[in-house]
């Protein structure tokens, strides 16, 4: 997507330069603050490294920490370890890709190196256009450019800037949901389904994302309860909706299958180097070609539910305890922004948030028409996104999170308005 317009344009320009500044800063501080050495997943480095290979380190390592690591080691060596699969493959494949273009130095850097180097390209990449992206589903959603306009900026400035950058899926997953989202914006349905299946294929959080679709649907045909017959439009929502959901759940089903035939289906034992074998054994981790792990004879054999229940102790408030604490403290802003964005647009729109914002076309316009920016009826589906987001919590809460409000966040803060509904119907 290439900026059109001046906005558009200064909006790319921020966030380049927002991207430049971060790495230079992780550059700076992974030089002059040691490493916590904590218990995280570090493989053996397998390749000798030259002096052009520890020069890339020591400018870009700090973008490999955490679950960097993990997505670092499956572009290099694939899914070895069960929890391995706890990642999903889009990210990966979107690094060996960055690699076979940096291929013509593979005889200078090992493909460690290539493999950083293609995290530092792509996330640079994908963040700047998840900015300007996100630009575009404001002035969509919100009416109201300005409005708009600064919340993409203040998407630039999220303290949680270190996840575009590092070697994490955020900045791919967070640029194909905002792509997703546009395009349902302008009704092209079947591009926005397939953009939130490729989302899907990036993290599992893109399953959730399939709300945004269904919603759509239902609200068309609602708006088309006028006819004399709705067998046929109510036999036509059925079909799109089975539809919507198997599409996007689809990369999901394909991974799922895919770690079924590694574990649990005789002869799928490949081979492994010595060394990172030893570091099975040392860890604990689980390995192709060994006993067969419980899940495989569940009814319905779901890795991923395994490892974030046995590796991560992820379930049902089992995030909620007392060493968390810090990270509630840091989430608090955010949940704070969202719960009152919440009851604001609640309070002034009842019987909107009643029906579920299924209200019929007419309806909605002249909605949209008396409030633009954050009460528009439109946002009603993104408010709800992210208070789900609010109540599942997890691990990266505060990041996901300023994805789903950084729409709501100027605006909320002046809804209430009348200055800013003349502004925006100006700048309209």
């Amino acid at each position: 997507m290439w900026p059109s317009n001046p906005s558009q344009k200064e909006v790319l320009r921020f966030a380049v330069s927002c991207r430049v500044l971060t790495l230079m800063l992780q550059a700076l501080f992974n030089a002059i603050i040691p490493d916590h050495h904590a218990d995280a997943f570090s493989p053996p480095r397998l390749a000798s490294s030259g002096s052009v290979d520890q020069l890339v380190e020591g400018l870009l390592g700090g973008l490999s920490r955490w679950d960097a690591e993990h997505f670092l080691f499956i572009a290099e060596h694939g899914y070895l370890y069960e929890h391995n699969f706890a990642f999903f493959p889009g990210f990966p494949l979107a690094l060996l890709v960055g690699t076979e273009l940096l291929r013509p130095l593979q005889g200078l850097l090992s493909l460690r190196s290539r493999l950083l180097i293609s995290v530092a390209l792509l996330n640079f990449l994908f963040s700047a256009l998840t900015a300007v992206t996100l630009h575009d589903l404001g002035c969509l959603v919100l009416h109201c450019p300005r409005q708009a306009f600064y919340a993409a900026m203040l998407f630039c400035l999220s303290p949680a800037n270190v996840f575009l950058a590092a070697g994490y899926s955020e900045a791919l997953f967070a640029f194909l949901t905002f792509s997703a989202m546009g395009q349902l914006e302008r009704g092209r349905s079947w591009a926005s389904g397939l953009l939130f299946a490729l989302a899907t294929g990036v993290r599992s959080n893109g399953l959730v994302s399939v709300g945004f679709l269904l919603h759509s649907q239902c609200r068309g045909f609602f708006s088309s309860l006028e006819e004399l017959n709705p067998l046929k439009p109510l036999m036509k929502l059925m079909a799109s909706l089975c539809l919507s959901v198997l599409i996007v759940s689809l990369p999901f089903a394909l991974f799922q299958y895919y770690a079924y035939t590694q574990f649990c289906l005789p002869g799928s034992a490949h081979s492994i180097p010595e060394p990172l074998v030893r570091l099975a054994v040392d860890k604990g981790y689980r390995i192709t070609g060994g006993n067969e792990p419980p899940w495989c004879s569940w009814g319905l054999p779901l890795v991923y539910k395994y490892i974030q229940d046995v590796y991560w102790n992820v379930g049902f408030l089992r995030y909620y305890e007392l060493k968390q604490v810090p990270n509630f403290l840091l989430a608090t802003p955010v949940a704070v922004l969202v719960v009152w964005a919440t009851w604001t647009y609640v309070t002034a729109h009842p019987w909107l948030c009643l029906t579920l914002g299924l209200r019929r076309s007419k309806d909605s316009k002249a909605l949209e028409k008396s409030h633009p920016g954050f009460l528009s009826p439109k946002v009603f589906v993104y408010l709800v996104h992210a208070a789900v987001l609010l109540l599942s919590g997890g691990s990266h809460t505060i990041f996901v999170l300023f994805h789903s409000c950084c729409v709501l966040v100027l605006s909320s803060l002046a809804s209430e308005s009348r200055t800013t509904v003349e502004i925006c119907r100006r700048s309209s």
